[in-house]
């Protein structure tokens, strides 16, 4: 056990420099990719790819996305330690662990409970501190908000203007809030970061081509 210990920690990092030659700048990222042992978040049968830049299925035709992919889009985030940040999409836990790193309050949302329980549990076995709950991420956490930032991890066919309202506004402490998720339809979307300005002011950023599974909402739709 010890020695594939030592064999994953060496790929991880590989993988590391690997990301950084992919434009990722952001040290602290690099370093919580760094400490995270991915090869937990993977079905056994799969765990010898762990550190490979690819996303991988984790059942309920979903995926643990690439690590580039949760580098990019943490990178985005711009949290600062002691930030409160909203996760949509818990999926394998592996961003949630990432953020968690990062030293922020993380609060994430899972429509699928088996995924929503075995995240949890290894989540707790790593002593990662996280609020976890089974929902409809479409809608946030209003009850919780505002927040510094969410982190969405799956494609929206839209920016979700539901969530923009639970981004933390701008003060004379504070910059407001910022939005990190992938837009487009099941082709391929834009990863898009949305930064609140004022009361009923965005600024809006696309960085790039991805390939997320779809968000879905549990809500019907009104027309």
């Amino acid at each position: 056990m010890a020695q594939s210990e030592g064999v994953f920690k060496r790929r991880r990092a590989r993988l590391v420099e690997q990301i950084r030659s992919k434009g990722i700048s952001d040290e602290r990222v690099l370093e919580a990719i760094g400490r995270v042992p991915r090869e937990l978040f993977i079905d056994g049968a799969l765990q010898h790819r762990a550190y490979e830049d690819y996303a991988l299925p984790i059942g309920l035709r979903q995926t643990i996305s690439q690590p580039s992919t949760v580098a990019f889009q943490t990178m985005l985030l711009e949290s600062e330690p002691g930030d409160s940040i909203l996760e949509i999409g818990t999926g394998s836990g592996y961003q949630a662990a990432i953020l968690c790193e990062m030293g922020v309050r993380l609060f994430s949302i899972e429509r699928h409970k088996l995924l929503h329980v075995r995240a949890k549990s290894l989540l707790n076995h790593l002593n990662y501190r996280a609020l976890l709950r089974v929902g409809d991420g479409s809608l946030g956490w209003s009850s919780l908000a505002p927040f510094d930032g969410i982190v969405v991890t799956a494609g929206a066919m839209e920016i979700p203007s539901v969530l923009l309202s639970q981004l933390r506004e701008p003060n004379d402490n504070q910059r407001g809030g910022r939005l990190v998720v992938p837009v487009g339809d099941r082709h391929g979307q834009t990863m898009t970061r949305v930064t609140r300005t004022g009361a009923e002011s965005y600024d809006t950023e696309q960085h790039g081509k991805y390939i997320f599974v779809p968000l879905v909402s549990d809500t019907p739709s009104s027309t």
